[in-house]
Order: C-alpha cells, then sequence, then structure tokens
C-alpha cells in the first residue's frame, strides 16, 4: 500500500462552490431519488483527493448512477467507508465540531432516529460553533449555510485525514 497522501482541502471546497447550486452533468442528481446530499459530499470529496475505491460493495465509487456504490450516495455508508478504509481512497476520524476543518463533513439527524443528511463544510470561525460553520449542501442547495439554521438533534463530525492511492 502507498503512503497516505494530503487531502486537497482547497480544491474540495472550490468544487463545493462552484456546484452548490447546480449540478455538475458528470454525475446523476438523486434528489427525487432520496436526496443528491451525500453524492454531492462524494464529488466534493473526490474533487480532493481524485482517488476512488473500486471495491465491489465495501469501495467508494461512481460510474454511472448504476455502478457506484452505496457508500457513494448513502450518509450512514459515507461515514462507515470512511471510518474504516484501510484500503485506496480518502479516509477519516469522526472529531468534535471544534476541531473541523473546511473540506471536512458533518451529518446529522433532525430528530434523533438516524443520520440523514451530510453537509461539506466550507468555512469556519475560530473557535468552531455551529454559528460560525458554514456549509455547502445539496438536495436543499445551499452555500455557506450556516450550521445553526439547520434542525439538529445530534450531529457527527467527518475529518478527513487524507487518501491512498491504489
Amino acid at each position: 500500500m502507498e503512503e497516505t497522501r494530503a487531502y486537497d482541502r482547497e480544491k474540495a471546497v472550490a468544487y463545493a462552490h462552484q456546484w452548490a447550486y447546480s449540478r455538475n452533468p458528470a454525475y446523476y442528481d438523486f434528489s427525487e431519488l432520496g436526496g443528491d446530499c451525500t453524492n454531492f459530499a462524494s464529488q466534493i470529496l473526490y474533487a480532493g483527493t481524485g482517488v476512488m475505491n473500486y471495491t465491489p460493495m465495501m469501495g467508494w465509487f461512481y460510474v454511472n448512477a448504476n455502478q457506484r456504490t452505496a457508500s457513494w450516495t448513502g450518509v450512514q455508508y459515507f461515514y462507515n467507508f470512511l471510518l474504516l478504509n484501510r484500503g485506496p481512497g480518502p479516509f477519516a476520524k469522526e472529531v468534535a465540531l471544534a476541531t473541523v476543518e473546511p473540506g471536512d463533513f458533518i451529518q446529522f439527524t433532525p430528530d434523533g432516529t438516524a443520520y440523514t443528511h451530510t453537509l461539506a463544510v466550507v468555512e469556519i470561525g475560530r473557535p468552531a460553533t455551529k454559528s460560525n460553520v458554514l456549509v455547502a449542501a445539496h438536495t436543499f442547495n445551499a452555500d455557506e449555510r450556516p450550521l445553526s439554521s439547520y434542525t439538529i438533534r445530534e450531529l457527527r463530525c467527518i475529518h478527513i485525514l487524507g487518501y491512498r492511492r491504489q
């Protein structure tokens, strides 16, 4: 396995800003099929790494709407992949809100039952709070939206540590 490489947070955030209010035609829009938020998060993450993990079922990749892993579009699968990945592609750890960085991701549950939304962090204040952490998202398109404007019962922050090449 090749050494860990640095995640390009600037490229990831630039991608988030570019596509927050529109859709990249290279990717299917899942807004009418349960939501596009994690698909957009995956695109942002890919923009900052350039590496997918083509392991069937347990990897993280997108070829087209029908050839992709659940982790590309599913909130819980995205989280599981990033925290458990030991192979090619990005990997992460869960951190406190106070330590998130632009290019990281936040997932939340509005009612405490299941995590249902993935947001990309595009800007933060210090110390990071729900009021000064700004996010980009799809399904309900947003860019530079304060985290505090969402109805959040619980949240988890995914800090991208880097990625590995094939």
